[in-house]
């Protein structure tokens, strides 16, 4: 059985943290699962812990998005059309549901043009902190890593929205680091959905590996994401795709992870790591079918903090995602995130601070999570390298699909 190799605990990286309460102005109305209250809940979870305080943590916002930003990923009529969406969002008529939106998926609102620009600012603004423009000032210390919660949009098309996501900042986090003369980035997805966005928008361009280890296609939107799917005529190998089965746990979802992500990132050498921490693999996520527990996430987010230091020299961008159990789930395990980015992880049998549970009382009247745990710290998983596999086993025959079709465009052995 096997676990990351654990990082000293108490040591400071650097971090920025992306963070404007207008955020939660993101808001498709009641019933959604996309509630916004995860967002608040989350940072009042992480000021309770007083991770913003620690050393080397600054907190800031940044501005929306203008379109010459968002048009590095979306065409401008998108642009126009999320804006005339909003200007009509309580008038049926006014809403460009070829474009996704006014969907059940994408109600309109006001907000609409104007939240989704906001987070993608963030994102961008996140991906600048640890690849900063050249001419910007180096009177302070660049931080390695940054998180924007908020982000992980990563449904979004160039030409319409899709999944609950109007502006895909995942992929314009990418492109802005392309645009300030990255080489090579990684991005790694371990949302419960495919991250189909972000792949379309680099299907065809080598300077940008994206993975996605998700649920199944056969049994969950979007339906894509098999593990043929490996890029571009220009880019073969540059998309990967771990689909696994629905039901997957811990040890599972955790064996596919590291037998799949290390060696690619190990050969394709990113300069930059964009990893995407959607919370609905958990098994309380009303709208999807893993069974992953608030432990395990926070074991991926501690592997992808070990990996974004062994290679891409620690420069990390963290961003939120998907996750609808907005009150259990959510708020610790992007608290996890952001504390492990802040190079402070947190205790994993802490008690949840008194005055955040009085907080998620107020806004939601329910009760709140005790611990910042599960009960299942420390996972374990069988490893693939050293144990084997079983041809007969559905998981592993998902990771050997993964590793036939891409292992060998980077010179791996599948």
């Amino acid at each position: 059985m096997s676990a990351p190799a654990a990082r000293p605990r108490t040591v400071p990286c650097g971090l920025r943290l992306q963070w404007d309460e207008a955020v939660t102005a993101y808001d498709f109305g009641p019933g959604h699962p996309m509630d916004p209250v995860r967002l608040a809940l989350t940072m009042r979870l992480v000021e309770a812990f007083g991770i913003p305080d620690a050393p080397g943590v600054t907190v800031g916002a940044a501005a929306p998005a203008g379109d010459s930003t968002l048009r590095l990923v979306h065409d401008q009529a998108y642009i126009d059309a999320v804006r005339r969406t909003a200007a009509h969002w309580d008038d049926p008529a006014g809403q460009d549901v070829r474009r996704g939106l006014g969907t059940e998926d994408n109600p309109a609102f006001a907000a609409m043009h104007t939240a989704s620009a906001l987070i993608a600012g963030q994102s961008v603004a996140a991906a600048e902190a640890v690849w900063p423009a050249p001419g910007t000032p180096g009177d302070r210390p660049r931080p390695l890593h940054a998180v924007n919660v908020a982000g992980g949009l990563h449904h979004a098309m160039p030409e319409r929205a899709s999944g609950f996501c109007v502006y895909n900042d995942a992929a314009l986090a990418v492109a802005r680091l392309l645009e300030l003369g990255v080489e090579r980035v990684a991005y790694v997805d371990v949302d419960v959905h495919h991250g189909d966005g972000v792949q379309h928008v680099f299907w065809n361009d080598p300077r940008v590996l994206t993975v996605s280890v998700h649920e199944h296609p056969a049994t969950l939107f979007p339906q894509t994401g098999w593990p043929g799917e490996t890029g571009g005529p220009d880019a073969p190998g540059s998309a990967v795709n771990v689909p696994l089965p629905a039901g997957t746990g811990d040890a599972g979802w955790l064996r596919a992870f590291h037998a799949t992500v290390p060696e690619l990132l190990a050969a394709f050498r990113p300069q930059v790591l964009v990893t995407q921490h959607g919370a609905d693999t958990h098994a309380e996520d009303p709208l999807a079918h893993f069974a992953v527990s608030l432990d395990a996430q926070r074991a991926m987010a501690e592997a992808l903090h070990d990996l974004a230091h062994r290679y891409a020299d620690g420069r990390w961008v963290a961003l939120g995602g998907g996750g609808y159990a907005v009150v259990d789930v959510v708020p610790r395990i992007w608290t996890h995130l952001t504390a492990i980015a802040a190079g402070r992880p947190l205790d994993p049998e802490s008690d949840t601070p008194a005055e955040w549970r009085a907080e998620v009382y107020r806004r939601t009247r329910r009760q709140a999570p005790l611990r910042m745990t599960d009960g299942r710290h420390p996972v374990v998983w069988p490893d693939f390298a050293e144990g084997g596999y079983d041809p007969a086993d559905r998981l592993d025959q998902a990771i050997l699909a993964a590793r036939r079709e891409v292992f060998p465009y980077h010179g791996l052995l599948p």
